[in-house]
């Protein structure tokens, strides 16, 4: 098994149709590929094992989080490499793109390539998930049990892992950069304001933030505009987290905490709803649902902020396939739409909306930083979790900020109103006038 790694390219430029970009070297220690690029590490021949029985994204991600793959080198420059290589590259003329090759490895032209990839990989016996991949899911997708399992797979996974990666805001979503050079803090700080003013918060009233997270929206409404606040979430160790913050605060008298979903809130009269990273969980079947049960929710002139990731629209939108390795590692049964999908939904539940904002680069930003906080704590971070825990979340990070830069997602506060009977929405006469 000499030279593993010149094999390994030989098979892979055979496959893709197309020259690798990055080294290769194996579990020899032999290396082959272009001199100074980022090198893909095959540890052992268990990796070969996965994209054997799981070829395409599945195999990747489950070689990647169980460690039998591994980049060495820049990690943004590798994923941006391998993704036009696999992901975006434009199929040639008369043959398929180069993933469902991938995930077809079946096909007779490439049969032989995959007998020679088995007589690398040593024996035919597949290997079992890593432990971090979320375990199958049965039955109608977003049920009230279903999403509460989804939502604990992603975020009860350890307070103090989170608080390593998201710093001393404990805010998980895209924060607001006046500059790139600004710090993660004064940016989280700088969105969560901007979101207060876009709602246009007043002392006495009514704010329910919707997937509060570790609390940081409604400590922030409270403290600095005087509102009475409640966040729902549906993870219990968010929902302790953050009582614990706002009892320290003194803020208990103004602020609740409550673990349930939005479907079940009874309140109504709310003066506005912030829902910051939230919608992404719903679902495209449940849409309707969720924009009709918050503006019921809210006072005939309350404010909804809906800030949520949108994907590009597709030509054909019956195609859409949410990806592998974020279905099983990330988000279970997470769902991107296009913002315009989102915007209809709300208008279609009764609200106006009156203002979007793209922010798509500061996402990318955020998640940079994200990863440098994750890899500067790594060793703890492993300990807190799992290594492969740790590894799903650089992954996850380090490519969705390459997406967001590339425009391939993106993100948008929609602003919206339950406008009354009479018209008079309560906006400013002037655009945007929160911006100052």
């Amino acid at each position: 098994m000499a030279d593993a790694a010149a094999r390994l390219t030989k098979l892979a430029e055979e496959v893709l149709g197309a020259g690798l970009p990055v080294r290769i070297r194996a579990w020899d220690r032999s290396e082959s590929g272009p001199p100074g690029a980022p090198t893909l590490v095959f540890r052992n021949r268990r990796a070969l094992r996965r994209l054997l029985f799981k070829p395409g994204e599945l195999g990747l991600a489950r070689a990647w989080v169980a460690g039998d793959i591994d980049i060495d080198g820049d990690l943004y420059e590798a994923l941006d490499l391998l993704a036009g290589l696999i992901w975006e590259r434009p199929a040639a003329p008369g043959r398929p793109r180069p993933a469902a090759v991938l995930r077809s490895l079946a096909r007779p032209e490439i049969r032989a390539a995959a007998k020679e990839l088995l007589l690398l990989a040593g024996t035919p016996v597949p290997p079992a998930p890593p432990a971090e991949e979320a375990r199958k899911r049965r039955g109608p997708l977003h049920t009230l049990l279903r999403d509460k399992d989804a939502i604990s797979h992603h975020y009860d996974v350890g307070n103090d892992f989170y608080e390593l990666v998201l710093g001393p805001s404990m805010v998980y979503s895209c924060a607001y950069w006046e500059s790139p050079d600004a710090t993660l803090e004064d940016a989280q700080r700088d969105k969560l304001d901007l979101i207060c003013r876009k709602l246009g918060l007043e002392e006495g009233q009514r704010l329910l933030d919707v997937g509060c997270g570790w609390g940081s929206m409604v400590l922030h409404a409270a403290r600095e505009y005087g509102v009475r606040a409640v966040g729902i979430t549906l993870s219990e160790e968010q929902a302790a987290y953050a009582r614990k913050r706002i009892a320290d605060a003194g803020l208990a008298d103004r602020v609740e905490i409550r673990v349930q979903d939005y479907r079940e809130i009874k309140d109504e009269g709310f003066d506005a709803i912030s829902s910051i990273g939230m919608a992404e969980h719903v679902g495209q079947d449940r849409y309707a649902e969720y924009a009709s049960a918050l503006y019921a929710l809210l006072r005939p002139g309350g404010r909804l902020l809906n800030h949520q990731i949108a994907r590009r629209p597709l030509p054909d939108e019956e195609a859409y396939r949410v990806d592998e390795f974020i279905d099983r590692y990330v988000f279970p049964d997470g769902e991107l739409a296009p913002v315009g999908r989102t915007t209809g939904a709300l208008e279609d539940a009764g609200f106006e909306v009156r203002d979007v904002e793209v922010i798509r680069e500061h996402y990318a930003l955020t998640l940079r930083r994200w990863v440098a906080n994750l890899e500067k704590h790594w060793d703890r971070a492993a300990r807190l979790t799992s290594p492969g825990r740790a590894r799903v979340w650089r992954l996850y990070m380090a490519a969705s900020a390459l997406s967001f830069e590339r425009n391939r997602i993106g993100v948008n506060q929609v602003l919206a109103v339950r406008t009354p009977d009479s018209g008079a929405s309560g906006m400013p006469l002037r655009a945007r006038a929160w911006q100052g």
